[in-house]
């Protein structure tokens, strides 16, 4: 008699409980999840995208740096531009050029500041006194006009290979340093 009994109970319980989650599955069925991107930047939710995105930031009639991407999207709200397949262009003293090619980045529209970073190779930033540096992540920041990273950084040019952790560069000097853990190897020019 016990036994009919506690089995009439859980069965109750369990009923009584798969009712409260079907009604918990209806009532809040409107805040499900869609299935679009949940990332901030996704391309559903950007107020334009642009196809051959470029941004030349100027100072008088002298270019100062140049973003190009294939493709941008545009938050206007948030003052930010999300790009794929980027290309930097930082005009230094008497013309001279940095160039860095990355994967993805993001543009602040309102400070001028960028990230760069790439999904699985190093970013490439060749400098125009012939040295090139890679790295997975680098920042820039418009109103010191200085690109930096806190990740691994391999530079090679004029038969030197330089590897360590951190970068700062003033572009206008073209003058870049590499923070900690240096080494510095000679290199035959091949």
């Amino acid at each position: 008699m016990w036994d009919v009994l506690a089995r009439r109970s859980l069965l109750t319980v369990s009923g009584a409980l798969a009712a409260f989650l079907v009604y918990l599955l209806f009532v809040n069925a409107d805040s499900a999840p869609t299935n679009q991107s949940a990332a901030p930047g996704a391309i559903e939710s950007a107020d334009a995208k642009i196809s051959d995105f470029t941004f030349t930031q100027t100072k008088g009639d002298v270019v100062q740096w140049r973003v190009q991407a294939k493709q941008a999207r545009l938050f206007e709200q948030e003052k930010r531009a999300v790009l794929s397949d980027v290309e930097v262009t930082l005009y230094g003293q008497a013309g001279k050029e940095v160039t860095v090619l990355g994967d993805e980045g993001a543009l602040d529209t309102a400070t001028k500041n960028f990230v760069l970073a790439n999904r699985t190779d190093p970013l490439i930033i060749a400098t125009g006194s012939g040295y090139t540096i890679y790295t997975n992540h680098l920042a820039w920041t418009d109103a010191t006009k200085i690109i930096q990273t806190g990740d691994p950084v391999r530079i090679v040019g004029n038969g030197l290979e330089i590897t360590g952790i951190g970068l700062l560069g003033r572009t206008e000097s073209e003058e870049f340093e590499v923070l900690d853990d240096v080494h510095v190897d000679l290199v035959s020019g091949s």
